[in-house]
């Protein structure tokens, strides 16, 4: 009866420890960010919706990129998707410029109306907070470093990490289009 006890008790405070754990664990939307504009941004405000962000740069091979992000933002933001672009200068110098130049290449050249951000660091010392709990491979199933400019996270409306795109899947990609439609109308039993 005592090794029964101790069994239940067992049982009991391992529930409440998982959901302690669960409680605390971070949502990338639980940071507070700058925007390109200089402004501090509390991304909370997109709890609730479908949220794509992306490591950017203006010098890569990927580039090109913006005009299927900003393609996608217009043909889901209505239904509640919402990208956030953050600049970063962590490979090969891809990403040189300031912010001002920055908004105003993405604005001249590929008419980027989504949100962006100023510039930060996605890897190594200096990695953003953000960063480290987008990449955290013991948090959630898509972790691990950033390999280069353009890789997407997929969070959901409940502000948790649904997917991962690496930089060459394009943002107009069947394997992209379909998570952010799967998100945007889950399927209710």
């Amino acid at each position: 009866m005592k090794k029964y006890s101790t069994n239940i008790v067992f049982i009991i405070l391992m529930g409440f420890l998982m959901s302690y754990a669960d409680e605390n664990v971070q949502s990338p939307l639980d940071f507070t960010m700058t925007s390109i504009e200089g402004e501090d941004i509390d991304l909370s405000i997109y709890k609730g919706k479908v949220v794509l962000i992306v490591n950017v740069a203006s010098k890569c091979g990927f580039t090109s990129q913006y005009e299927g992000l900003q393609s996608l933002y217009e043909t889901y933001k209505d239904q509640g998707l919402v990208i956030l672009g953050f600049p970063a200068n962590n490979f090969l110098g891809q990403e040189p410029g300031s912010n001002e130049e920055i908004q105003q290449f993405c604005s001249v050249n590929y008419g980027v109306t989504f949100p962006m951000f100023a510039k930060i660091s996605v890897k190594g010392k200096d990695q953003h907070p953000l960063y480290t709990c987008l990449t955290d491979k013991s948090a959630h199933d898509f972790g691990g470093g950033i390999k280069w400019n353009f890789t997407k996270f997929l969070i959901g409306k409940d502000g948790t990490i649904k997917a991962r795109f690496e930089p060459k899947t394009k943002p107009e990609d069947d394997k992209v289009i379909s998570a952010v439609e799967k998100e945007l109308n889950p399927i209710r039993l």
